[in-house]
């Protein structure tokens, strides 16, 4: 079956400009069956996804119809496990573009390995798909600008799993910050700080029956089958993944530059670090310093994968520092502190909390039709995404980097060059 062309959208348009399928209007049909069910197929439901699919799952108003994934005995696991808690028999799907004319799919909720994301929302938005996509939210800059436009251009609403931005202890620490409690804020530090293991790969094997390898890969460069980089390790890699600074490093920094209220992109990056600890197949660094610089504010990622030794007693956390006090945030808890170091306020949530009222948010949008209610639209989920590829491109140019917020353009040829990549045929990125 062949990938969506700009062709295929227009007559996809059109065919829910004229009425042809309640999931082509989800919002009109919404409005008058305010008690109908959100339809959502699932795609990529290995690990993460299925922790997210459950979060679906148990929402009153949610039907989850289809879970697609690439391995058939995942996917037939996945939907026996479903049916028994639920009652209701999901169909099993390996290819996603079977999901995407089929009219009683309203919902895509995406959580594949970091290559997949933004084609996954781009073809979702086209075929007037709403989109739950995991973080990062592309796995370059290129990528995350068009996913935006085609959901700019579609009006769908796209949500990324940043699910701090719904945490209520967010929220009140942001309103702490606001009130100037703290003075004056001009720098903020964001952070990951443990001891990971060794990343060695498998040579080269034919994959297991069920398992379609040529679609995993998708618009990665073609590569031999390894049971070690499909099974985890893809995430290291440069074809695949975003290390470790678009795995945890983005939770950080998103709701470290909310707290700071940095809304878009900075005006120069640069990076210090490097594989300095790991002797393994790892490409991605172990060890970063990163700096954005904004007008009158600068905020810091570290990242040290190789040491136990905490920052302020997280592993990973952010500090936001002002003229009068700092406040330390947790994914579970923020506290703040005046000149003197005293503790003077606290809050604190659990994470399972935070993830459903993540979901709940975004279902809450798709009945609405209204972008502002999402609490990670997907153009504040690209900021952040794009900051972790810009830390990346800064380390691998080794060049403090002038970066223009609006067209997302450096000033040096080479971190242009890494902005994005060539396709695969037979998944190149849309025109949008």
């Amino acid at each position: 079956m062949p990938l969506p062309n700009r062709r295929d959208f227009l007559h996809a348009s059109a065919l829910a400009g004229a009425g042809w399928g309640v999931g082509a209007v989800p919002g009109a049909v919404r409005g008058a069956a305010p008690n109908d069910k959100i339809r959502v197929a699932c795609i990529g439901v290995r690990g993460r996804g299925n922790s997210v699919m459950q979060t679906f799952a148990a929402e009153p108003d949610v039907e989850i119809t289809h879970i697609c994934d690439v391995n058939q005995p995942i996917r037939e696991q996945r939907g026996a496990e479903l049916a028994e808690k639920t009652g209701h028999k999901a169909k099993l799907v390996n290819d996603y573009r079977a999901l995407l004319d089929d009219p009683a799919i309203d919902v895509l909720m995406v959580a594949t390995p970091d290559h997949w994301h933004a084609l996954l929302t781009i073809h979702g938005c086209l075929a007037n798909k709403d989109v739950y996509v995991e973080k990062p939210a592309s796995h370059n800059l290129v990528e995350g600008q068009r996913a935006v436009a085609a959901a700019r251009k579609t009006n769908r609403m796209v949500q990324v799993g940043t699910q701090m931005r719904s945490a209520p202890i967010l929220r009140e620490a942001a309103e702490y910050i606001r009130s100037g409690a703290l003075g004056r804020v001009i720098f903020g530090k964001a952070w990951e700080t443990d001891r990971n293991g060794e990343v060695k790969l498998a040579g080269p094997s034919d994959p297991p029956a069920g398992f379609d390898y040529h679609l995993w890969q998708g618009p990665a460069p073609e590569r031999p089958f390894s049971a070690s980089v499909v099974g985890g390790h893809w995430r290291w890699l440069f074809d695949y993944g975003t290390g470790d600074l678009g795995n945890d490093g983005v939770h950080r920094i998103d709701y470290c530059r909310y707290l700071m209220g940095l809304d878009t992109l900075p005006t120069h990056v640069s990076c210090s670090g490097g594989k300095f600890f790991f002797e393994d197949d790892q490409e991605w660094p172990d060890t970063m310093l990163i700096s954005y610089d904004y007008p009158g504010k600068i905020l810091q990622y570290e990242m040290r994968l190789w040491s136990r030794p905490r920052l302020n007693s997280l592993t990973e956390g952010a500090a936001i520092y002002g003229e009068n006090g700092w406040l330390l945030m947790s994914n579970t808890n923020w506290k703040a502190y005046d000149g003197a170091g005293k503790l003077v306020k606290q809050a604190e949530s659990s994470q399972g909390q935070i993830q459903q009222a993540h979901v709940r948010n975004f279902l809450d949008a798709v009945h609405s039709r209204t972008r502002e209610d999402l609490t990670q639209e997907l153009y504040s989920g690209h900021v952040s995404s794009a900051m972790c590829h810009m830390g990346n491109i800064a380390w691998r140019t080794g060049k403090k980097l002038a970066c223009d917020p609006q067209t997302e353009l450096f000033d040096d040829a080479a971190a242009n060059g890494l902005r994005g990549r060539e396709h695969r045929k037979g998944f190149e990125l849309p025109e949008v």
